[in-house]
C-alpha cells in the first residue's frame, strides 16, 4: 500500500503499473479508491460541520433556561438531538468509507523500479550474472531423495504416515549437514557485521496484513483455529512485525539483521517432478537478511544482500547465478526482486534458492514504520528481505555439486568446522 495522495494526483500512472504487472483486473480499483476518498472527504467534512453547529446550539441552552426561555430551550435541545442523529449516520458512512478506501488500497500494487524488466511470469526473468563454472560430471547423478537415501539420511515414508505429503525426516549426516549449513550460515552473516535474531514463529493478523498481500496470504499461511496468530512462513515476517507502530531514531538506521527460522506454507497447487522430495515442502528451516533503512539508502542494500547469498554460495562450492524477476513476477508489495539460482548437475539448470526484494515503504505504510530525523521531521522507512540460506533446498544443490563418482561427499573447507572436521561424507548403504 502506498500514498493516497500518490493515487489521487496520479491515477493514470497507478493504473500503467498494474498494466506493467499484468494485472488489469485491477484497473477498477484506482478509480473506486478515487471516488470513495472524495466521498469520505466530503462526509467527514459535513459532519464536522455538523459538530461545530451542535456546539454552537448546545451552548446556548443553559443561557436560554437562564433566561426563562424554556420552550426555545427545549427546542434547542431537541435541534441538537437531530443533529445528534445525523452526525451518528455519518460517521457509519464514514466508517464504511474508510474501510472501502483501505480495502482498495491494500490490493493495489506498489509502484515497480523502471529499472524491472516488462514480463507475464517467471518464465520471463532475465540473468543478470553467472558466478562458478556449471559442471556436468561424467558420473549420474541420482534424484537427491536417493542420494540422501545412499546415507541413510531421509525417511519419508514415516514422515507422511505421521504428518502427510510435504514432510520428512532427516537423519545422521543428512541431518547434521542441514544443521551445519544453518550454522555456518549464521555465523556468516554476523561476520559480515549482521545482528543475529531469533524471532516469534507465529505473529497476529494485523502484521500478517501488513508484510504481504492478501493473496499471498491465502496461498502461503497456516492460521492458529481460535486464536488471532498465524504461523510464519518466513521470518521476515515477525522480523519486520518488530518495529509496528514504532518511530524509528534515524541515527540508529540501518537495521542489518539476520535472523534464523522454521518456516511453514501451505504450498498450494500440484508440482511436477522436480519439485518432489524436499524441494517444496510445508516446513523447512532458514537464515534470513532484514534491513530497515532510510530511502536513499535502500538501492545500494539490494544489491549488497543477493551479494551476500551468492558469496555463501560459493563457499560452499555451488556455482549459481543472479536473475532479474519481470514485473508480472514480483509480489504485490515489492518494487524490485532478484532471485539466485542455484546450479543442478542432475537436470543441468539453475533452480531457484533464494529471493532478494526490496520493498521500498509498502510495508513501513502498512505496518506504521516511520524514522525522526534530526529536524524531527518524520517518514516511511524502507525495507529488505534475502534468503541467505533455505537447507532443504540447499541440500539438494550441495549434494548433487559436491558428490563424488564413489557416492562420497565432499565437504568443502569453510563447513567442515560444522561438520566435526570431516572432509567427506561416505554413504552406508
Amino acid at each position: 500500500m502506498f500514498d493516497l495522495k500518490f493515487v489521487r494526483e496520479n491515477p493514470d500512472l497507478v493504473k500503467e503499473n498494474m498494466e506493467k504487472k499484468f494485472q488489469h483486473h485491477k484497473l477498477h480499483l484506482v478509480d473506486e479508491v478515487i471516488c470513495d476518498d472524495a466521498a469520505l472527504r466530503r462526509t467527514q467534512q459535513e459532519a464536522d460541520e455538523l459538530r461545530a453547529q451542535r456546539k454552537n446550539i448546545s451552548k446556548k441552552i443553559g443561557m436560554l433556561m437562564g433566561q426563562g426561555k424554556k420552550d426555545e430551550a427545549e427546542a434547542a435541545k431537541k435541534e441538537t438531538a437531530d443533529l445528534g442523529t445525523k452526525i451518528e449516520e455519518l460517521s457509519k458512512k464514514e466508517d464504511e468509507l474508510r474501510e472501502a478506501v483501505n480495502n482498495a488500497m491494500m490490493q493495489i500494487p506498489n509502484m515497480i523500479d523502471p529499472s524491472v524488466p516488462i514480463g507475464k511470469d517467471d518464465s520471463e526473468n532475465v540473468e543478470l550474472e553467472r558466478f562458478g563454472e556449471p559442471v556436468v560430471p561424467d558420473f549420474e547423478i541420482p534424484y537427491h531423495t536417493d542420494i540422501m537415501e545412499t546415507f541413510a539420511g531421509i525417511d519419508l515414508d514415516a514422515a507422511r504416515r505421521v504428518a502427510g505429503n510435504g514432510f520428512y525426516y532427516l537423519v545422521g549426516d543428512i541431518a547434521r549437514l542441514h544443521s551445519a549449513i544453518l550454522s555456518y550460515a549464521r555465523d556468516f552473516m554476523i561476520d559480515r557485521g549482521f545482528t543475529y535474531v531469533i524471532p516469534p514463529y507465529m505473529i497476529r493478523s494485523n502484521v500478517v496484513t501488513g508484510v504481504m498481500s492478501f493473496a499471498e496470504m491465502d496461498g502461503m499461511m497456516y492460521k492458529i483455529e481460535g486464536e488471532d496468530l498465524y504461523l510464519i512462513g518466513t521470518s521476515e515476517h515477525s522480523m519486520i512485525g518488530r518495529f509496528i507502530d514504532q518511530i524509528l531514531d534515524e541515527k540508529e538506521l540501518p537495521y542489518t539483521l539476520t535472523s534464523y527460522s522454521p518456516c511453514f506454507r501451505k504450498e498450494k497447487g500440484a508440482h511436477g517432478i522436480e519439485e518432489r522430495g524436499v524441494y517444496r515442502i510445508h516446513q523447512f528451516e532458514k537464515q534470513e537478511m532484514i534491513i530497515v533503512c532510510k530511502p536513499e539508502e535502500s538501492a545500494e542494500w539490494f544489491t549488497k544482500l543477493y551479494m551476500n547469498t551468492v558469496d555463501f554460495f560459493r563457499t560452499l562450492d555451488v556455482p549459481v547465478r543472479t536473475l532479474e524477476c519481470c514485473s508480472g513476477d514480483l509480489a504485490d508489495l515489492k518494487c524490485k526482486s532478484v532471485d539466485v539460482e542455484a546450479w543442478s548437475p542432475r537436470q543441468k539448470k539453475y533452480f531457484e534458492v533464494g529471493s532478494c526484494s526490496n520493498l521500498t515503504d509498502a510495508q513501513a505504510r502498512r505496518l506504521k514504520i516511520r524514522v525522526k530525523d534530526e529536524k524531527g521531521k518524520k517518514y516511511f522507512a524502507h525495507t529488505l528481505n534475502n534468503t541467505c540460506v533455505a537447507p532443504p533446498r540447499m541440500l539438494i544443490a550441495f549434494l548433487e555439486n559436491n558428490l563424488q563418482a564413489d557416492g562420497t561427499v565432499k565437504i568443502p573447507e569453510a563447513l567442515q568446522p560444522y561438520m566435526g572436521g570431516k572432509t567427506l561424507l561416505t554413504p552406508k548403504k
